[in-house]
């Protein structure tokens, strides 16, 4: 049965971190505020200076790659993915969505779902480069207010997943 929790952060007590696995900081908290948690993965806002719409789609237990999921997993991983691009693109009109699995710096699946606008202080530049020009604090806040309605679409879009 999936769980849908709207802006709380709550921190899982993961089996990997019972049985005393390498500190991981996905496995020991959600990694940003939670939207959303299902029985196989989390959706989470990340607190990204610069980008209000930095999302997290995060895989429960703690593998490293996509090819470590079975293929229903690994449908599943990218059919939450997508929702949560499709609730960003419908309620946001960015002028792109970036995609990103890195897993360098934390080698548990993640998935970063990032709204971009071509106002961003990086755009079109990745959001890891160097700033390209100031920030337009209005504009994020615009943004900012339209969060709720698309962090709603999508916690229904992936309880509809199952």
């Amino acid at each position: 049965m999936s769980v849908t929790t709207l802006g709380t952060a709550v921190s899982p007590v993961l089996p990997e971190a019972a049985r005393g696995a390498p500190a991981c900081p996905l496995c020991e908290a959600d990694g940003g505020t939670l939207v959303w948690r299902g029985e196989r993965l989390r959706v989470i806002r990340a607190d990204e200076a610069g980008f209000p719409a930095f999302y997290r789609v995060v895989w429960g237990a703690h593998v490293a790659e996509l090819s470590d999921l079975s293929d229903a997993d690994r449908a599943h991983c990218l059919a939450a993915v997508c929702a949560v691009e499709r609730a960003l693109r419908s309620h946001l009109q960015p002028a792109k969505i970036n995609l990103a699995a890195l897993g360098n710096m934390v080698p548990h699946l993640h998935w970063h779902v990032i709204a971009r606008f071509a106002w961003d202080s990086h755009f079109p530049a990745p959001v890891w480069a160097a700033a390209l020009r100031e920030r337009v604090p209005e504009h994020e806040a615009q943004v900012v207010a339209r969060l709720p309605a698309a962090e709603k679409a999508m916690a229904e879009a992936l309880g509809r997943l199952g």
